[in-house]
């Protein structure tokens, strides 16, 4: 059951990435990529975690456009993977990567205070 739930996650995660990338036209949409889906085992839930490059008020009005723009996201999943249901869709603010960048350059500031 779990490996089911696995491959729906990654076939929503690519769907997701391409409906972003090509269908919505949204203004409020920045720069948004996927960065991963978790799937309940039931699948009636997904939640998917979206990493927004921007400020914090660009960062806010996008999830609002992922948002708003849930229901056709869903009914595009619909059409592109054979589910009996589609999952309802949850999408969240991941800041990883931001997090790791700013680590790396903290990391570059002190090996080159070490240098000196």
């Amino acid at each position: 059951m779990r490996q089911r739930s696995l491959r729906v996650a990654e076939a929503i995660k690519e769907e997701v990435s391409e409906i972003l990338q090509q269908d919505l036209k949204d203004p409020r949409l920045g720069f948004v990529s996927v960065v991963s889906v978790e799937v309940t085992r039931d699948i009636s839930q997904a939640k998917i975690y979206v990493s927004v490059y921007g400020t914090a008020e660009e960062k806010k009005e996008s999830l609002s456009g992922l948002n708003s723009a849930k229901g056709y996201i869903r009914s595009e999943i619909g059409k592109r993977i054979r589910l009996r249901h589609v999952p309802e869709m949850i999408f969240i603010l991941d800041d990883s990567i931001e997090h790791g960048a700013k680590m790396n350059q903290l990391f570059k500031e002190l090996e080159k205070k070490n240098e000196e």
